[in-house]
């Protein structure tokens, strides 16, 4: 066979000819030419020179580096400045696929610019000369790209998709809409993974039996974790609660600020952020004060025995109407509550909207100065306790017996 490749033919014993095809040198047996990474970057050496040579001095390249830099940072601001006008005109899925590829192209411009401004070019040489490029590896490359960029395109979709749908239907939250969207994305990047590893011949089933393996273990070792994961989902799609809810979740109240996979967030009243797992959550009672969107406030105040009854509950009742932060729907009522110690109790009870605790403690101040400022006015006493303390009169005032005192000094000597 010649150097330039062509057809053995062997011979066997039994007279048996055999046709065999060997590739010529500088191809990968599958008709495509095979190129080192080295050849590639020396393909770009004139290129480097005559960027160099627009700039032959380290004064003009620090210069030319510093306007490259400038230029990446003005594409950016100049691309995000323009995406909420763009988004008026356009879908906003485009327009951001559109700032990505504006950006990723322009830092790959200034990258590869900076590189053959200053010599790169050996150290690039030097990582890629160990890899050979095919014609086939390039096709493998570029089929890989398309794969996930259809990827991207789907979850864009997608995303839109589910938006329409949280839209159209107001049972889905805005939370539940992302959670939806970033689970089938990692669906769709998962499917475009597997395709990519196979088309470059990776073994699957190998790789899903040392995946499932792996999942064992996992499992076993994080059983809490996955245990929290699993209610995480159970309080995502239960919706025991919404985000900005005002909760009593065990010993615990406060707003809920956000809720993960793991954990739910509240922030308590004393502006404190208070973490728990969700498998706690599931595990406890949980008392939304904000779920039906209005609450219902008691308050509990005593009058004297001698007082009317019917015109203390008048009083209390036209106190608590007129009030911005009190409901005139539901109107406020007073029922008796007990009979005290020293008083008769009423129970006040009024209704806020879209309940808060900002709300119901200006309600409930509102309430206790009007109230307090009528059974004032109209001479009803509240009652509180008393405590009088009297000593009782000895006659001949107070005397120490000289002698019960003397021996009580004489026993202090001997001890």
């Amino acid at each position: 066979m010649g150097a330039g490749g062509g057809i053995s033919i062997l011979q066997s014993g039994t007279g048996d000819t055999t046709t065999v095809a060997t590739p010529a040198p500088g191809t990968d047996g599958g008709g495509g030419e095979t190129v080192s990474g080295a050849d590639l970057v020396d393909g770009a050496a004139p290129l480097a020179e005559f960027v160099r040579s627009q700039f032959p001095t380290p004064e003009s390249r620090l210069l030319a580096t510093l306007a490259a830099l400038l230029l990446l940072v003005a594409v950016v601001v100049v691309v995000r400045r323009a995406g909420p006008r763009l988004k008026d005109r356009f879908d906003g899925a485009v327009v951001e696929s559109a700032q990505t590829a504006a950006v990723a192209a322009t830092a790959s411009a200034v990258g590869a610019f900076l590189i053959l401004l200053w010599g790169g070019l050996g150290v690039v040489k030097f990582l890629l000369a160990p890899f050979e490029v095919s014609s086939g590896d390039v096709l493998l490359v570029v089929l890989t790209a398309v794969v996930f960029a259809g990827a991207y395109g789907a979850t864009r979709l997608t995303k839109r998709a589910i938006g329409r749908l949280a839209h159209d239907r107001v049972t889905i939250t805005d939370h539940q809409r992302e959670i939806l969207h970033h689970t089938t994305q990692i669906g769709v990047y998962a499917l475009a993974l597997m395709v990519v590893l196979s088309l470059w011949t990776v073994n699957l089933g190998g790789l899903l039996a040392g995946a499932g393996f792996l999942g064992i273990v996992l499992g076993l070792a994080a059983r809490q974790t996955l245990g929290a994961v699993l209610a995480g989902f159970v309080v995502l799609f239960s919706r025991p609660f919404e985000l900005g809810d005002w909760v009593v979740i065990d010993d615990r109240e406060g707003v809920v600020s956000d809720v993960s996979i793991f954990n739910t967030q509240l922030r308590t009243f004393d502006d404190e952020y208070v973490m728990i797992p969700n498998d706690a959550v599931t595990d406890s009672d949980i008392v939304n004060r904000s779920r039906a969107g209005r609450l219902r406030l008691n308050l509990d105040v005593g009058v004297d025995y001698a007082t009317d009854i019917e015109e203390a509950v008048d009083l209390a009742e036209g106190a608590m109407a007129g009030h911005d932060a009190v409901l005139e729907q539901p109107e406020p009522e007073v029922v008796l509550s007990e009979f005290g110690d020293s008083a008769v109790v009423l129970r006040l009870r009024y209704y806020i909207d879209t309940p808060s605790a900002r709300k119901m403690w200006k309600a409930r101040t509102d309430v206790i100065t009007d109230v307090k400022r009528a059974f004032d006015e109209a001479g009803v006493k509240i009652p509180f306790p008393q405590r009088e303390l009297s000593g009782r009169a000895e006659t001949g005032g107070f005397r120490v017996d000289a002698a019960a005192a003397g021996s009580d000094g004489d026993g202090g000597d001997d001890g």
